[in-house]
């Protein structure tokens, strides 16, 4: 055995040796490895009830939509509060005050919120059209979503100077939003995890018909520092919709159906930053003791193109002229996915391919098996 050879053998056996001692160290002793500090906790939250004030939002034909977005705020604020007393809940307005769109991100900024839920009611010159969706920041991909936020949007022309204050954004301008292509960030998986989960709730515990998870570009998702969705809780234009929306029971089922959303999304967060926190904590140890360390698994990139409560054919209608699909279910939820590369460049071309034929298909990482957010991949490849 030449001497090369014995290095070899050498580094290997004691890399195994470590990485065997420091999982009988993690089964025996549990979490005193790990300082319990050190896991990623929700401590605060803010609820926006959009509108308020001199701005009315959205008119039914009995109802407005700032009176019953801060309902349900209320309520949703009240739920969090009961069942997480050591969560804080923020609300950017409690009564009917007009607040600024920039002065509803500054107070989820100033209190640094681990999560930020903005609350509407959608109307439409249709009014047959009904259903929730729940919005993230992004460019807008269709005529439609666009058009949702530019209403929502418009909030800012209720404030004196608004041209200047906002940059000369102007909301009815479609130009205006390309700006909302570069700024998804690293929030972005989180944000897309909530609203998914906010999706699932109301059609699957409050019955509601459920339009889907989308992207479009409002200022008030722009300016925050944080994971943020913006719900809107139904059509108060579809008569229908709008008795709903106005009973105390339907705003309760709404409002507990975003709480189960949050509780959710609390426990998934915080479970991944542990297991993650336990990842890196070996990783250093290792490195630390053989000198070096090398990650010999590769991240992987894919197209998500479905989500659903259940099980979908991989020959369905759905998927036509699609190729290579892959099902994978992640807490209770099946996502479909096509596409594998380690490339990130390559699967933003792909992206531009399948958006011709799904509109709201969006990129997401693998690692060992495991989603990741995008940022985490990125930065486990410059390792």
């Amino acid at each position: 055995m030449n001497i090369i050879t014995h290095k070899i053998i050498t580094r290997l056996f004691t890399r195994t040796s470590l990485l065997l001692l420091l999982s009988i160290t993690t089964f025996c002793f549990g979490k005193r490895l790990y300082a319990q500090d050190e896991s990623y906790h929700i401590k605060t939250v803010v609820i926006d009830a959009g509108h308020g004030g001199r701005d009315p939002g959205a008119l039914g034909k009995s109802s407005r939509e700032k009176d019953i977005v801060l309902n349900i705020s209320l309520k949703l604020g009240g739920y969090i509060e009961k069942y997480f007393p050591g969560v804080k809940v923020v609300y950017t307005r409690k009564t009917d005050v007009f607040i600024p769109l920039n002065k509803r991100s500054e107070i989820a900024n100033k209190n640094k919120a681990d999560l930020f839920i903005s609350i509407h009611a959608n109307a439409n010159h249709n009014s047959r059209i009904r259903g929730t969706e729940t919005y993230t920041l992004g460019l807008h991909k269709t005529e439609e979503n666009l058009a949702v936020a530019m209403k929502e949007n418009a909030v800012m022309q209720y404030e004196d100077d608004w041209s200047t204050k906002y940059e000369g954004f102007d909301p009815k301008n479609p130009a205006s939003y390309i700006i909302f292509n570069l700024m998804q960030g690293v929030n972005r998986d989180k944000s897309i995890s909530m609203a998914e989960l906010t999706e699932h709730q109301f059609k699957h515990r409050v019955g509601r018909h459920s339009r889907g998870v989308r992207e479009a570009g409002f200022w008030v998702l722009k300016q925050v520092s944080m994971p943020s969705i913006l719900v809107e809780v139904g059509f108060i234009s579809n008569p229908t919709e709008e008795k709903f929306l106005k009973t105390t029971q339907g705003q309760d089922y709404l409002a507990s159906a975003i709480f189960r959303a949050f509780r959710a999304y609390k426990d998934k967060i915080e479970q991944t930053s542990v297991v993650l926190s336990k990842q890196e904590e070996n990783e250093k140890i290792i490195e630390k003791v053989i000198g070096e360390e090398k990650n010999t698994k590769e991240v992987e990139y894919c197209i998500q193109i479905k989500s659903s409560s259940k099980q979908i054919p991989l020959n369905s209608r759905t998927f036509k002229n699609l190729n290579d699909i892959k099902e994978r279910k992640i807490d209770g939820i099946y996502k479909y996915t096509v596409g594998s590369t380690t490339d990130y460049n390559e699967i933003l071309k792909l992206q531009r391919v399948i958006r011709k034929k799904i509109n709201d298909c969006f990129v997401v990482a693998f690692y060992n098996g495991k989603r990741i957010s995008l940022s985490k991949a990125k930065e486990l490849q410059k390792t």
